[in-house]
């Protein structure tokens, strides 16, 4: 009996099969708009339908071999068989990857830009200077990567750490790599501010929103409430004379953003504004819209050292994130923003579950 897998497989090599006929038509030909349309449709399926023709000859020819392999008794022709099965068995594994990457359902926020905000959680000074590592981690990682970042809104601790900060990173596909380090972090070290060198562990909250465009969210003026103030730095010491750091406030959820990173209050206000318009927009997709913070909340828990997706472990130089079980030995240079390998491990999961209609 077919599985679902194979039904809608069927069915792209039947509408294509089926496409080749109407483009064949010289009544549909007359009609340009309909004819540009089977065209589009017809190239979107060609590969797929290439690949899937090309896996099932493969099957074909790796059940024949092994039939082949069981029934001769001569050494060297079975050894040439294995070679061959070898072969298929590889290209046949490349071919259905490129099969399951086209028919699994595409996130369409995978390609905006991406607005985190990282919290200190359970910890004290000690989580808020990991917070601080954890925002040097994700902005080296874009810098590596050729992307723009900037900071929204921050406060700073007298240590040089984040009670929190929210950034923006501008780069094409942002989000797709980012999106599965929303979660508790756990950090397990000795910290700066400890004698006894006991180790503690302390956590951080990350969450990660794709940035809203203008044109997706419009937002009432007349539901804002903004005020402007003095920005200020670690300690409450004065970084600006005049008042141009930015509150927005979101009257009828309750939703508030800050954003006093420039000296002018017009580009606070427009950056406060895309943080505020993501934060909604995610919200209006999550069906949460009466409770604007239940959707953060989802991502990042309380914060409790109990609640983790990630464990980065000083003494044992090791980061291991729970969710897939991968453990990687090269701490130091995960936290200067060499981050793809836990990245690829989360995508490659994140989509092995989506074939299975699951989720990471």
């Amino acid at each position: 009996m077919a599985n679902d897998r194979d039904i809608r497989l069927d069915a792209s090599v039947s509408r294509y099969e089926e496409l080749n006929t109407l483009l064949a038509d010289a009544e549909i030909m007359k009609d340009q708009e309909q004819y540009i349309a089977l065209l589009q449709e017809h190239a979107a399926l060609s590969e797929l339908v290439a690949d899937i023709k090309q896996s099932r000859k493969l099957k074909e020819e790796l059940e024949e071999n092994r039939v082949l392999l069981t029934e001769s008794d001569d050494a060297e022709f079975r050894e040439l068989v294995r070679e061959d099965i070898n072969q298929s068995e590889a290209e046949l594994q490349k071919i259905e990857a490129r099969i399951e990457d086209t028919i699994a359902p595409s996130d369409p926020n995978d390609k905006r830009n991406v607005i985190m905000e990282i919290r200190a959680g359970a910890g004290g000074d000690e989580a808020a200077l990991f917070a601080a590592t954890l925002y040097n981690m994700y902005t080296s990682y874009a810098e590596n990567q050729g992307w723009q970042y900037e900071i929204i809104s921050s406060n700073e601790t007298e240590l040089g750490g984040f009670k929190e900060v929210v950034f923006q990173i501008q780069g094409k596909g942002a989000f797709s790599r980012f999106k599965y380090e929303s979660g508790v972090h756990r950090v397990q070290r000795v910290p700066v501010t400890e004698s006894g060198g006991r180790v503690h562990t302390s956590t951080v909250t990350v969450a990660v929103l794709p940035e809203a465009e203008d044109v997706e969210f419009k937002i009432d003026p007349a539901d804002l409430q903004v005020d402007t103030y003095r920005a200020s730095g670690a300690g409450g010491q004065h970084v600006n004379k005049t008042s141009s750091a930015i509150r927005i406030t979101h009257i009828p959820t309750g939703t508030v953003v800050t954003c006093q990173d420039q000296r002018s209050q017009h580009k606070n206000r427009d950056k406060a504004m895309r943080h505020l318009r993501s934060i909604l927009l995610e919200e209006e997709k999550s069906r949460q819209a009466a409770d604007i913070a239940s959707e953060r909340r989802d991502q990042v828990g309380t914060g409790d050292r109990s609640e983790r997706i990630r464990t980065y472990n000083y003494s044992q130089g090791r980061v291991t994130d729970h969710r897939i079980g991968l453990s990687l030995y090269n701490l130091e240079n995960i936290l200067n923003g060499d981050i793809d390998e836990l990245i690829a491990g989360l995508n490659a999961a994140a989509h092995e579950a989506k074939v299975r209609g699951e989720s990471l």
